[in-house]
């Protein structure tokens, strides 16, 4: 079953595509993403799973408010609740890639009732201190300025060319030309508030909350992004029941650079989780 909603929410007129049968999958993509991030994994176990892919707020085909604070991580995570009750898919599994990992992450801790147990592609739970998230949200003001003012294709080259994505120069032509054509059809005020709302310095630090998560995580990253390797074995020292996984010669977007692995991997993990929860 392959079905594209479009759901308001608060507001806010959600884009969600659902694909397959099973047991349900809650999928949030990063930052320039959409629901399509995940079409390989998708078309890959759509016979074992029940894929929910949501366009995130600002991305893709979902509404880009005016104001920044309508993105902000606590309104985000009360409009995917709002979701799962519309759509009577609660609890799920859930899988977030770097932003997306960021309110997966968040949507787990406040609603561990929702999820079955937890993916984090390339994560964190935020900024520990005060004076980084400071320095971070005047960063992400700068960029989100810069994006309105540039627009959206300068801004994509622009992105393209961080160290952080430097690994996926290593792609085939026309695995970086769908990326490249992903972030090329968002829009300048989405990503902006995006940046600006649900940023990591403006996102509340959740690091003291991983103590307490009872909910089965996988933490994966890859070897190359150094920076989110050692937040992986960070978060992996604190919270109670937990796995990790490096993916070897991967950067920071792991199902991009390795889709077969990183989907068994995902698969494997969900159905060790459904065995221990029958």
């Amino acid at each position: 079953m392959s079905t594209e909603h479009f759901i308001t929410i608060n507001g806010i007129r959600y884009h969600v595509r659902i694909e397959g049968d099973g047991s349900p999958v809650l999928l949030l993509h990063g930052f320039t993403g959409s629901a399509d991030t995940w079409s390989g994994l998708m078309e890959a176990y759509k016979e074992q799973y029940s894929f929910i892919a949501v366009d995130l707020l600002g991305h893709g085909q979902t509404d880009s408010p005016e104001h920044h604070e309508r993105y902000g991580m606590e309104a985000a995570v009360d409009d995917l609740k709002v979701l799962l009750n519309f759509l009577g898919r609660k609890p799920v599994h859930l899988l977030g890639y770097s932003m997306g990992g960021r309110l997966a992450l968040g949507f787990a801790v406040r609603y561990p009732e929702y999820v079955k147990s937890l993916i984090l592609e390339s994560s964190s739970p935020g900024l520990k201190t005060i004076e980084e998230q400071d320095v971070r949200i005047m960063h992400d003001a700068g960029l989100a300025g810069r994006i309105l003012d540039i627009g959206v294709e300068r801004f994509t080259d622009e992105w393209s060319r961080l160290p952080l994505f430097a690994t996926q120069e290593r792609l085939p032509q026309e695995a970086k030309e769908r990326v490249r054509a992903e972030r090329l059809a968002q829009k300048a005020i989405g990503l902006a508030g995006s940046l600006k709302g649900m940023g990591t310095g403006s996102q509340p630090s959740l690091w003291e909350d991983l103590a307490s998560l009872q909910i089965p995580v996988l933490v994966l990253a890859g070897e190359l992004d150094l920076k989110f390797v050692r937040i992986a074995k960070q978060m992996a020292d604190t919270l109670p029941n937990h796995e990790m996984h490096i993916f070897e010669d991967a950067g920071h977007a792991i199902h991009v650079e390795k889709p077969a692995e990183f989907g068994r991997i995902v698969n494997e993990y969900f159905k060790r989780r459904k065995y221990s929860d029958d």
